[in-house]
């Protein structure tokens, strides 16, 4: 919250000091309330970001492991510059070298606004009912704009409830548009906006109603641009031993290589070596490890700060390390300890090299089998599943994220109409105080002196 300045005594074209200091000590309760609003906003969010870490970790978590079960766990893929990209094979990739050369990454359209003032209620327009169409498609030369037969246009109605620049954000996002809010040092704001990746994504946005909404939020690619585009959406482009390949994004499983995935990360050439045979499980199970423990440390690290005593973080981190233990009745724990698997007390797994090596040379199948069966019940099928079922629609994870994103919406409407308010008292104390003072009166909300400040800011 910001503090309230009362370096000079009085101001030309604004409030007294005095009067000022005497409207922030009546609001001085208000401010109160709406600093413990912000507060909970704060909180929410910052448990809202948190549970956002534990579902990338757990989903980051599964897709390694999915690529180990089966016959994956015999096979690897190995790219030579993983600046480049990075690649996860299956038991279907054959062996052998691919020479991959990006070309260019795949990428979603950026679109920013002209900055922008609200009036003293934080309102954008005149809250006339408004409906802004997102189509999705890409832009011919010859044709002009060609909408994207695949993905559905998208529409967004703004009115006197929603308004503001957060709530217009908000209405794109629960249209699956992904808008964000910003302020710049003038105290001015813009819209910016991305689109998903790939070029038949590109947007174009259409506005009838509110004339403010439409001449800063329409976007026509072949007509008038009211929006400006910093970013072309556009493919990924590249070529595997000569042959080339487009996709809409940075993931391509299977077009590239049958078999693999490729992770594009930056535009350059590498070359990714399949491996298969018995060899292979030794390596990948290392993998294996070393992604269960960046799985656990993340946990260790979230149950330690923003999702201290959290139910969805406590039934994960209960729920993983159960299945380790006992082996989730189908694997035995005391084969997987003989072939050199073992966890310690801080929940980490360990690999005893010198141990698994040994159960390799005599059985390279049975161990296998400890990790991945036809059935899917090796102990690396039921984590993968275990990581699946907690990161669904249905999990605990999801209903809190849910929850809490709720909460979020609700506290922000509530400071919004807390903010409206406040401002129209604020304005009718200083037109009090003012008349009792007999003293020339500006806005208590612009605070436009040399030091006083604004009232506004006690709102947060």
């Amino acid at each position: 919250m910001t503090t309230i300045s009362n370096t000079t005594s009085s101001t030309s074209a604004g409030v007294s000091t005095d009067i000022y200091n005497r409207v922030a000590q009546t609001m001085a309760p208000a401010s109160a309330a709406a600093n413990k609003i912000n507060t909970s906003i704060t909180k929410d969010q910052t448990k809202l970001s948190a549970l956002g870490q534990l579902q990338s970790a757990l989903s980051d978590f599964q897709k390694l492991v999915a690529g180990l079960t089966g016959d994956g766990l015999s096979t690897s893929a190995a790219s030579s510059a993983k600046g480049v990209l990075t690649a996860t094979s299956t038991g279907s990739a054959k062996a052998g070298t691919y020479a991959i050369d990006v070309k260019q990454l795949a990428q979603g359209q950026f679109l920013t606004s002209d900055s922008f003032a609200t009036d003293s209620n934080g309102k954008l327009g005149t809250g006339a009912p408004t409906t802004i169409k997102i189509d999705f498609g890409n832009v011919d030369a010859s044709k002009g704009f060609v909408a994207n037969g695949s993905s559905a246009s998208k529409s967004v109605t703004i009115d006197s409830s929603n308004n503001t620049p957060e709530g217009i954000a908000a209405a794109f996002k629960a249209a699956g548009v992904d808008v964000s809010v910003v302020k710049g040092k003038d105290g001015q704001y813009s819209f910016s906006m991305q689109g998903e990746s790939g070029a038949a994504n590109s947007m174009r946005i259409s506005v009838s109603g509110d004339a403010t909404l439409k001449n800063l939020l329409a976007y026509d690619p072949t007509g008038t641009q009211k929006l400006k585009q910093t970013s072309a959406a556009q493919d990924a482009i590249l070529t595997v031993d000569g042959k080339d390949i487009k996709s809409t994004t940075n993931s391509i499983k299977d077009t590239a290589i049958a078999g693999a995935t490729l992770n594009l990360v930056a535009a350059g050439k590498s070359d990714v070596t399949i491996a298969a045979g018995a060899t292979q499980i030794g390596d990948n199970l290392k993998s294996f490890v070393s992604a269960y423990n960046d799985l656990n440390a993340k946990m260790q690290k979230l149950q330690k700060g923003d999702l201290k005593s959290d139910t969805a973080l406590n039934q994960a981190i209960s729920q993983m390390s159960q299945l380790l233990k006992t082996g989730g009745g189908s694997v035995s724990v005391t084969k997987l300890a003989a072939a050199g698997l073992s966890q310690d007390k801080d929940g980490n797994l360990a690999l005893d090299d010198k141990k698994l090596q040994a159960a390799l040379t005599a059985d390279p199948s049975a161990v296998s089998k400890l990790f991945t069966t036809s059935d899917g019940r090796g102990i690396a099928d039921l984590l993968s599943s275990k990581a699946t079922s907690l990161t669904s629609t249905s999990s605990v994870l999801n209903k809190e994220t849910s929850l809490v994103t709720n909460d979020i919406k609700s506290l922000t409407a509530k400071k919004a109409s807390m903010t409206k308010a406040l401002t129209a008292q604020a304005n009718a104390l200083v037109a009090l105080y003012t008349a009792q003072s007999q003293t020339g009166a500006g806005s208590a909300l612009t605070g436009t002196g040399s030091g006083t400040g604004t009232l506004f800011d006690m709102l947060g």
